[in-house]
This record gives C-alpha cells, structure tokens and sequence, in this order.
C-alpha cells in the first residue's frame, strides 16, 4: 500500500512521470522547433493556443522534452496571469474586463458584473489589468480579440464569431522604402554616419529614453558600445502603465520607423541581435511585425543574429527592463538586483541596450531632420516633442504629438478637446498610476523629467489620466493600489507584503495615516525595482492634496 500511494504521489505531484499522450501530442505540436530553454514562453503559448489552457500533462511533456525541472515549467506558467493552467472547462472562451483607472472611471466594475451575469456558462469571465487601450475605455478582451465601449450583446457576437482581431492599417515595407526608409540605415552601415556624429546629434537633441526613466539616449549607447562583445538590443514594448498606449500607437501606424530606430541603435552599439518584447495585450501587432520581419531579413538589413520577436504573457512587471530580460530568457519576470546593469550584464549575461518604442521612433526624425530643430520643439526648457497618452475625463481621450514641457492645461485644452460634457477638472495623474496625483491648481505646471519632483510626482511614459469633480479620489486610490498588489512579482517583502497591506488599509473606513506613512516609506527604501518604489505615490499624493477625500 505504501509503494502505490508513493508511485500516486510522484505521478501526481512531482511530476516525473510522462503521459505518453501528452508527450506524442506535444511532439507533434512543436514539430521541428528548436528545444531552447529561453522559447519556454512561447511554447507555452503554443500549447494553450491549442489547447485553450494549459493541462499539468502537457507541462511535463514540456519539461521533459526540454531537460529542465517540472517545478521550473510550472512556476513559469503559473507566474504569468494570461496562462490557465487545467482549467476545468478549457472550451469555454476567455473574456477579459479591464478594471484599471481609466477604464474604472468609464465603469468597468458595473460591467464586469454584467459580463458574469449574462454571460455565464458561454465563457470565463475575468478582471484584467490595463491592456493598452484606455482611449476606447471600457475595453473587454475576448481571447484575442479586444473590444471598446462594449455591452455583453457585442461581446457575445464576437463569442459567436471567434475571430481575431484585424490588422492595423499600417505603412508596410514597401510603402516605408518607397518614402526613404531604412535609407539612413543604409548610410549609417555604409559608414556615410560616424558614430561620433550620431552620438553627437543625439547629445543636441536630448533624447532620453522615453518608457519612463528618462535616461539619456546617447550617454545608454556610450556605456553600451564600449563593453565587450557580444552584445545585444532589446526593445521594450511592454507598455503595461494604467493610462499609457503610445507604443501601441507607434506600431500600428508606422512601425518600420520603430524599426528602424532599433537597427541604427544596434548599429550603433555592436549589436549581435536584436529582442522585440511585446505585451501579449497585443495580438494584432504580434502579427503584423511576424509579417513585416522577413522583410528586414531578406533586405539584408538585420544584424548577423537576426531579429527575435518575443511575446509577453500578461505580467505588468516585465515593463521593468531587467524582469523583461528575465522573461526574454524563458524565467518569471522577476527584476534584478543592481549592480550590475543592464549595459554591463544583460541579456543571457551580455551587455544589452534596452529601448522603448518612441525612444526608437524619434531616432530618424533626430538624425534626418536635424537635432537642433528637435530639441528646440519643446516647450518651458524642455527638448523636443513627445507622445502623450490622455485617457479619463475628456472630450477626445488618444495620443496626442505635443511638445515635451507642455501643461496639463493644454495638453486637455487645446489637444484633447477640453474636459468631457459635465466634468470640471479636479485632479491629473502626470504619470499613469505611478506618477502620483495632483491638484488642478497645478496644472500649468510644465510636464517634463523632474519637473515635478518637488511635488512628488513625476511624468513617467507621458500618461496623462484627468479626472474630475465628480470622481472619488479615494477610490482612485484604492484602485490603483490593488492594480499593484495585483502586478507585484512577489520577489520582494516591502512591495508583496506592502501593497497588499495598504491596499487593506485603504480599504477601512477609517485610515491610519501613520501606519501608511510608514509602510510607503519601507516600500520606497527597501523595494528592489519601481514597481514598489512608486506604489506609494498615489497615496502620498491623496494625503498631501486630498485630505478631505479621506473624511
């Protein structure tokens, strides 16, 4: 009896044995595939593109066929939320109902009540973090296929349907050579552009890397070009900010100009190859630039490794560069600890130069168009033009191309259209949900890096949520503490145990100031990545400006 309860128990919990099935099935799925340990993601997706979940058989087929440890496949799998792992129904479709701020304020949480209601036993219905889509807020994901300003009638026609999402109406290869694209690539690889001269341009235009950090562009490819080989560049296009969807922007209207931008960069640095990391929140893209990279390919114009593109799994965390690198290596998106950086020990242990989207995009406008004419778009000091992300209460929420240094004010006023029908402006988050809250009597102040520090807030990616008098800013609050909880790798104590700490101190009717003063002040000290630094800012920004939200 003993031996049959342990043959039982490593069967089924450890793991070691093998359906044959599973195995056969899973043979015949991946096919001639290479068995790399950094694609483990992308096999994952594979199987439960198949199979609409992932069974516990079919990841220790996967463990098996790749030598690494069942424990290892699983807690990859299960680290990432658009992963089901043995659902108990996998036939049934998955809709998603984004309940981040943006899509909170359009009323998210009455139809995520809606969507259970009418839609239950049809499909799984589930909350969702922001997916990139804050314009057309409240957004509903119906697998693959993202839907706005929704009702469950819509959303059971596109269940009906089962299609994807089209493609965006993007300029293609041709289009973009046709119009002079990759000419300065070509320049640049025929050693028409130096590389002094480029580094040169970008010092005059003050590009700084535009996914938040606002990191000097050229000092990045300095430190980057003078470390040993090989080296690499991965461009991050895992927007997950509440609030932010420029990149998504970029990429379906014009993404060879992106490309572009990150071929001249790994020219510029040495790279051997170049990662493209983008959000799973965005299948339309995923297949549109699978469509566009052979083109580059053929062309001649990829570095000797070629270009990879990768996908995400739904996991806001992975925006932070190193947990990107992380996930780009098949691991759990956990950040990691500094030094060493990025441009010394990156990718698989190499020297790697990491860019966002727009970062990339404005590299051809730079060195074609002039540095000097850049820099001088912006406004208040600042240097050149920037995509702002405006979503809450406005007339006419998208990305709006204004000058870096621009105010809130007219980013609403002149670019958005004004505030919506019966709002009055009240509050502005700079800086999606991590860029803290402030007042509308400060909303001529100038959006730009560190032009907000002395209010603790900052601009960030340039998300831009308004809100008005008629929201409740403790509620705001509330929200954007349990997207952190939510999004939190887990990896450290401050940001796990500290955000869902606050977040049920939030949530008591009556708060206690002191202790939330202190818990932000651990989170921001002794958190290992930003996601814990910044999830105390709303907070801070509620006690510092709101008081009387919290009456």
């Amino acid at each position: 009896m003993a031996r049959a309860k342990g043959k039982r128990r490593r069967l089924h919990t450890r793991g070691r044995s093998v359906d044959p099935a599973a195995r056969d099935s899973l043979n015949e799925l991946l096919g001639d595939a290479p068995l790399r340990h950094d694609l483990l993601i992308e096999y994952l997706h594979c199987i439960q593109k198949r199979y609409r979940h992932l069974s516990r058989t079919h990841l220790a087929a996967l463990a098996e066929k790749l030598r690494i440890p069942m424990a290892e496949v699983y807690e990859v799998a299960s680290f990432y939320a658009h992963f089901h792992i043995d659902s108990k129904d996998p036939s049934l479709p998955v809709v998603r109902v984004c309940t981040s701020l943006p899509c909170m304020l359009a009323g998210a949480d009455s139809l995520l009540g809606r969507m259970r209601g009418q839609l239950g036993g049809q499909a799984r219905v589930l909350s969702g973090s922001c997916m990139g889509r804050c314009d057309c807020a409240p957004v509903v994901a119906v697998d693959d296929h993202y839907l706005g300003n929704t009702s469950a009638q819509t959303v059971g026609a596109a269940l009906a349907e089962g299609e994807e999402e089209s493609l965006p109406d993007a300029i293609r290869y041709p289009a973009y050579v046709a119009d002079g694209g990759y000419g300065l690539l070509q320049r640049c690889l025929k050693g028409e552009h130096s590389l002094s001269t480029v580094l040169s341009d970008l010092e005059v235009s003050g590009l700084r890397g535009l996914g938040g950090a606002g990191f000097p562009t050229a000092r990045k490819w300095q430190a980057v070009s003078g470390a040993p080989s090989p080296r690499y560049v991965a461009v991050n296009a895992d927007e997950g900010e509440p609030g932010t969807f420029k990149d998504r922007l970029y990429l379906a209207e014009d993404p060879h100009r992106v490309l572009e931008g990150a071929l001249i960069a790994a020219w510029a640095v040495g790279a051997e190859k170049v990662f493209i990391y983008l959000r799973d929140e965005y299948p339309e893209l995923h297949r549109l630039l699978a469509e566009e990279l052979p083109s580059l390919l053929d062309a001649g114009l990829a570095p000797s490794g070629g270009i990879e593109l990768r996908r995400g799994a739904g996991a806001y965390i992975c925006g932070e560069e190193s947990a990107m690198l992380e996930s780009i290596e098949g691991k759990r998106g956990l950040p990691r600890h500094r030094p060493p950086f990025v441009a010394e020990r990156g990718l698989f242990g190499r020297p790697t130069l990491v860019h966002n989207v727009e970062t990339l995009y404005w590299l051809r406008e730079i060195l074609e168009g002039g540095a000097e004419h850049f820099a001088t778009r912006g406004l208040n000091g600042a240097s050149g033009l920037r995509a702002w992300s405006v979503s809450g209460r406005v007339r006419e929420p998208g990305v709006k191309q204004a000058p870096a240094g621009i105010s809130a004010r007219q980013l609403i006023d002149d670019y958005a259209g004004g505030m919506a029908e019966g709002h009055r402006l009240r509050a502005f988050l700079p800086g999606g949900a991590s860029g803290g809250i402030l007042p509308a009597r400060l909303a001529d102040l100038p959006l730009d890096f560190g032009s907000l520090n002395e209010y603790g807030c900052f601009v960030g990616s340039g998300a831009l949520i308004v809100l008005s008098d008629q929201d409740d800013l403790a509620a705001v609050v509330r929200n954007l503490m349990d997207f952190f909880t939510h999004e939190s790798c887990g990896q450290c104590t401050p940001c796990r145990v500290g955000t869902e700490k606050a977040s049920e101190l939030l949530a008591a009717p009556l708060k206690n100031e002191a202790l939330l003063t202190e818990l932000a002040g651990v989170m921001t000290d002794a958190s290992i990545c930003g996601l814990g630094q910044a999830a105390p800012n709303p907070v801070r920004s509620l006690y510092r400006f709101f008081r009387d939200e919290l009456k």
